[in-house]
């Protein structure tokens, strides 16, 4: 067993609600500004910072697996997360439009968060904290000599990091770090850094080491390296429906369904709840557009994945025999391919529908925006197929897990031309 896949046992946290320093519970649906307005905050700041070429649905994921843990410390101290800031990532490729220091709230509901777990973003900590600084650094990492294979225990130790650290020292012997992919956002940290963690552990050793120390802010960096404690239970649910959308970019994939594909969550039995935390809608009864959602996932899948990846005419066929059998005659197309891809596909299918924005839209929603808007459509259609081990596909299933759409829908994706055994994605059902 490699190193790294032992590490997912990291976040095994046990099963209770976090409370507050002041003693009360911190509930779903109860806001971090419930918790902490009118007391003497002591709060401490909860940074992490993920692998650059790690992509933006992974990174959703991964926010996930960090929330698991500052529940946990929420246990016995008041914690806040800081929300790094988005840089431009491997599949945002729009020339000539900044991508740099974007805060969550351009493509997430900062209050709906906040209804999960406390966050802020990052300049309201650097206002906060009086400045760009950080107290406490802890690396990710599993152990140089790897792991035995058939056995586990939970420890945590100090060691020097494997891989050199991206961070440099300044005349003043403070370390530099650029927080949220680093090079990419321009916003500096200064910050002392310690040697770099191995961690192998549980919820319980990993908090007790975080807080044997009282520094005010600790980032985690390499976060990627947390994996989900009971992945599809109902903490996970909890902050993956927290989760929700940004409301501008929610109202321009509503209104592109209603003018491109006669699609409006009344005619589509859409129980849409604006509070995540009252919204529990039965599996099923949700329509759906009438039209059928495609993720067709290219670029380096074609190489990386290319036996389970259908060649463009393989995927059109497959595309018409779903809307034959589902009596759709709209289909939405989500897809990075290239631009000669793209034109090909527009000749195989010529009535494919695509969101295609404006320079001046795509330099106000940004790659990131108009990705959401491509899930947003996507999880709204009556029958969805994507792509076999995108997270972009995975994200759209989550999605449409939510809104209550039938899991047949849902769990579809292309098959390659050759591939013999071609096996349909899991359902994980949505908890509460």
């Amino acid at each position: 067993m490699a190193a790294l896949s032992v590490v997912c046992l990291l976040l095994a946290a046990a099963s209770w609600r976090p409370v507050s320093a002041t003693g009360e519970e911190f509930w779903p649906g109860q806001s971090a500004a419930d918790i902490l307005s009118g007391v003497a905050s002591r709060r401490r700041y909860l940074l992490y910072d993920v692998n650059p070429p790690e992509g933006f649905n992974l990174r959703r994921d991964v926010y996930i697996r960090v929330a698991s843990l500052l529940k946990t410390l929420l246990k016995t101290e008041e914690w806040v997360l800081v929300l790094p800031p988005w840089g431009r990532l491997y599949h945002w490729q729009s020339p000539d439009i900044p991508q740099v220091r974007i805060p969550w709230s351009e493509f997430f509901d900062l209050p709906s968060l906040n209804k999960n777990i406390p966050v802020i973003e990052y300049e309201q900590f650097i206002a906060e904290s009086g400045g760009p600084f950080i107290d406490q650094v802890y690396v990710l990492q599993g152990y140089a000599e790897g792991w035995k294979e058939g056995t586990w225990e939970e420890k945590v130790d100090e060691r020097p990091c494997i891989d050199p650290l991206l961070y440099s020292q300044d005349k003043h012997e403070y370390y530099r770090l650029v927080l949220g992919l680093r090079r990419n956002t321009g916003s500096e940290c200064l910050l002392p850094v310690r040697p770099g963690i191995g961690f192998h552990c549980g919820a319980c050793p990993l908090k007790k080491h975080i807080c044997s120390a009282w520094e005010p802010s600790v980032m985690l960096d390499r976060a990627e390296n947390l994996l989900h404690d009971h992945y599809g239970g109902r903490e996970y649910w909890d902050t993956r429906r927290s989760m929700v959308f940004a409301k501008h970019l929610r109202a321009v994939g509503d209104e592109f369904r209603s003018q491109h594909l006669n699609s409006t969550d009344a005619a589509d039995k859409m129980a849409l709840e604006e509070d995540w935390t009252r919204m529990k809608v039965k599996l099923g009864s949700a329509l759906g557009g009438p039209y059928l959602g495609v993720h067709l996932r290219r670029k380096d899948f074609i190489w990386g994945h290319r036996e389970d990846v259908p060649s463009l005419e393989g995927a059109v066929k497959k595309i018409r025999s779903l809307m034959k059998t589902h009596r759709l005659d709209k289909v939405f197309v989500a897809t990075d391919a290239i631009r000669k891809e793209q034109e090909e596909l527009r000749k195989l299918l010529p009535e494919m529908v695509r969101f295609e924005p404006t320079w001046e839209e795509l330099e106000l929603y940004k790659d990131g925006g108009v990705a959401i808007i491509d899930q947003w459509i996507c999880a709204h259609a009556r029958f969805f197929i994507g792509t076999s081990v995108s997270t972009f596909s995975f994200r759209i299933h989550e999605e449409r897990e939510i809104l209550g759409l039938d899991p047949k829908t849902t769990y579809n994706r292309f098959c390659g031309d050759q591939e013999k055994a071609c096996e349909q994605p899991t359902h994980w059902k949505i908890a509460y």
